[in-house]
């Protein structure tokens, strides 16, 4: 396999592309997974008595749009098992299958997000601002994906940045997990980011953290994980700004006097 030049540190080095096996990422990506999976079970599992006794109940199209997110976990599971199996023929023509299933969850993820706010309007749960944090979850997880999807030649790459891409998604289990520890909401920037992108962050830290140790730094990963992190963080300082909270507002009762 060719390599690229790559700037070594004490610790790091920056790769374009992997210098190693393909084979020696596959544990690692499954553990990633593995810790996604966790928090969104704990979090959804928490939420659960609340989504109970819901009122109003949610939009038809939350559920919807649970199941077709859901789906994509269940294929990015499915194709990091195709990988450990040595089935990769399989996990490549899965991959066009899954190229098309997230063009569905680019329209599900905001029409839900609108239909949400819209069944709550002016309740509890009314809260446009919000949709700060729905355009960088999906609009991330889109970019990283696109970006993850060119890089398929480039193996160490390629599953970094899809890994990246679902983790963009990661905020609603683990944010209502934080929710469910911490019922208060936070009032200020950064106590709520961190309320809100914890899972995020914690698993962008531990997957930078591991390349770092073991000398396997690729530049698309570093660079995507640090511009996720910022677009977070604008949305967290976003959710708290005056003229954000009107225009969303505007929006969401545009939404309602057409759609609903």
């Amino acid at each position: 396999m060719a390599t690229a030049p790559a700037i070594i540190s004490s610790r790091a080095v920056w790769h374009v592309r992997g210098t190693w096996s393909a084979r020696e990422d596959r544990t690692a990506s499954a553990v990633w997974l593995g810790i996604l999976w966790v928090g969104m079970i704990a979090g959804f599992g928490v939420d659960i008595p609340r989504y109970l006794h819901e009122a109003p109940p949610s939009p038809q199209i939350v559920h919807v749009h649970a199941a077709v997110f859901t789906t994509w976990v269940l294929l990015l599971t499915t194709q990091v098992l195709l990988v450990l199996r040595d089935r990769v023929s399989w996990h490549r023509k899965l991959g066009i299958f899954a190229a098309g299933w997230a063009c569905l969850m680019a329209i599900m993820g905001p029409w839900a997000a609108m239909a949400s706010q819209v069944v709550d309007l002016h309740g509890p749960e009314y809260d446009p601002p919000f949709i700060s944090v729905n355009i960088v979850d999906i609009g991330g997880f889109l970019v990283l994906l696109a970006w993850g999807f060119s890089l398929r030649k480039n193996p160490a790459a390629h599953k970094r940045m899809m890994m990246l891409a679902t983790v963009s998604l990661a905020d609603p289990g683990f944010a209502r997990f934080s929710g469910y520890v911490i019922p208060i909401e936070p009032q200020s920037v950064i106590p709520w980011f961190l309320w809100m992108f914890y899972g995020n962050a914690l698993l962008v830290f531990l997957m930078l953290a591991w390349d770092w140790w073991r000398r396997r730094l690729v530049r698309s990963f570093v660079i995507g994980s640090a511009a996720l992190l910022v677009a977070e963080y604008v949305a967290s300082l976003v959710y708290f700004w005056g003229p954000w909270k009107a225009l969303t507002t505007e929006w969401v009762l545009a939404w309602a006097k057409h759609f609903a």
